[in-house]
């Protein structure tokens, strides 16, 4: 794409000159003789650079400039003086002109100071980018990894957070959902608005409904106020509502009509209210055997689920718990005033290897209980609680049978598979525990047809 230029100049002589100079070296260029007619085109069109006469009528080039600089932060503008005086310069720049030139003017030096000053203009764009970026990554820097199973959960958040519609995260306890429901949010056009959580399976069902929706003075014991719920306090931002399998049929149906007006009353009142909300809510239950055992209603399942996304427990998304180790081992170093460097190859593949009934939670509590614990700067399998590495010792008893079961081709295949996966794949210390060449394993991975 061409780079456009906005020239402004009283003296149509020279705004023609310009122009035909700049177009045959590859510019588009749009010429003007008003200043004020010049902001009105900066406002309604892109440019990447405006050259204007420091001496026009109306508004001088100084003025010219600052209020350019109010509608577009980031255009290139070459002011171009008859005065070469240092005073006249200085003025220039303090202006917001990314540089000037005297008259006459010198061609090849104009094409110099285009060239530097779009450079400049094209830096500062890709600086102002790459802020929005890291603060967007700054909301989700909790979720870690780069597995094709949380690449997908991340493909389906940026598909849906545009919209409006409801989603339903649905996963085991522990896998980060309400960090995808942040995710959500802050991907969505609401980013700005407020983003409110409520842990349903927290509360008993006498406050569960004030709490969401909020109640009237003298409606109940205690209520001495009128109170707002959750769903107001959400108003046109998001509400997470966090296993919303373990609500009551009686909040079932509020939060269905919720869900269909976006309406509700408060508990005691018959006032009706709206909310532009956006819902998301999580559970760890099977949904459909909740409803085929009258435990969540039908109608209300389906309003819930109309995008479910399902978020893989972190046995089935292994390569993510390498960076996870790391990101929790910076995170409690600094938290626990401890200078932890990192773990132990020993201490990583046992972890590598452990299934996490309790998912991420369970791994962010065992990272920092070994920070706090650990004898030394590097954490170590001694450092990982027993329940952790018994575990895998349970696992490797239960291999020797296994192999027994097999034939010798089978048994000496799975014997190699196992000491690569050991050594991370490195041939050298396999086929020293293995006690045979590096050329002799090769040649088996080759035969046996073994992936490494």
């Amino acid at each position: 794409m061409k780079p456009k230029i906005l020239i402004v100049d009283d003296e149509v002589s020279t705004t023609e000159m310009l122009k035909g100079f700049l177009n045959k070296q590859g510019f588009a260029v749009t010429t003007e003789h008003d200043p004020e007619a010049a902001l009105n085109l900066v406002r309604e069109r892109e440019f990447d650079l405006m050259i204007a006469d420091y001496r026009m009528p109306k508004m001088n080039g100084l003025e010219l400039i600052q209020n350019v600089r109010k509608i577009d932060p980031v255009i290139a503008m070459i002011m171009i003086s008859a005065y070469g005086k240092i005073e006249t310069a200085v003025q220039i720049m303090k202006s917001g002109a990314s540089d000037y030139l005297t008259k006459p003017i010198d061609l090849k030096e104009l094409l110099i100071l285009i060239d530097k000053c779009i450079d400049k203009k094209n830096l500062l764009v890709e600086n102002i980018q790459l802020k929005e970026i890291l603060q967007e990554k700054f909301r989700f820097e909790n979720i870690v990894g780069n597995s094709s199973a949380l690449n997908e959960v991340m493909s389906m958040v940026q598909r849906v957070a545009s919209s409006n519609a409801t989603v339903i995260l649905r996963g085991e306890s522990g896998t980060g959902k309400e960090l995808i429901a942040m995710a959500l949010h802050f991907a969505s056009e609401r980013k700005n608005k407020p983003f409110v959580k409520v842990s349903c399976a927290a509360l008993p069902e006498s406050l569960l409904e004030s709490e969401l929706f909020g109640h009237v003075k003298g409606s109940f014991t205690g209520a001495i106020t009128d109170r707002k719920g959750k769903f107001e306090e959400a108003d046109t931002g998001s509400i997470f509502l966090d296993e919303i399998g373990e609500i009551s049929h009686t909040t079932q149906t509020k939060l269905l009509r919720v869900l269909q007006e976006r309406e509700f009353e408060r508990v005691g009142s018959n006032q009706t209210l709206k909310v532009d909300v956006r819902i998301i809510a999580a559970t760890n239950k099977d949904l459909e055997d909740a409803v085929k055992a009258k435990e969540i209603r039908e109608d209300l399942y389906y309003r819930l689920n109309v995008v479910p996304i399902f978020i893989p427990p972190l046995r089935k998304r292994r390569e993510d718990i390498l960076p996870l180790i790391d990101h929790f081992i910076a995170k409690f170093s600094k938290e626990n005033n401890r200078e932890i460097k990192g773990m132990t190859q020993e201490a990583k593949n046992i972890l590598i290897k452990y299934d996490y009934p309790g998912n991420i939670r369970e791994l962010e509590n065992i990272v920092e209980r070994a920070i706090v614990l650990a004898r030394d700067d590097v954490i170590t399998l001694k450092d990982l609680p027993l329940s952790v590495t018994s575990s895998h010792e349970e696992e490797d008893k239960s291999k020797k049978p296994f192999l027994e079961l097999m034939t010798l081709e089978e048994a000496e295949k799975a014997l190699i598979e196992m000491a690569l996966q050991k050594h991370n794949g490195v041939q050298t210390r396999a086929a020293k525990e293995l006690g045979i060449s590096e050329r002799a394993l090769r040649y088996k991975i080759k035969v046996k047809g073994i992936k490494n």
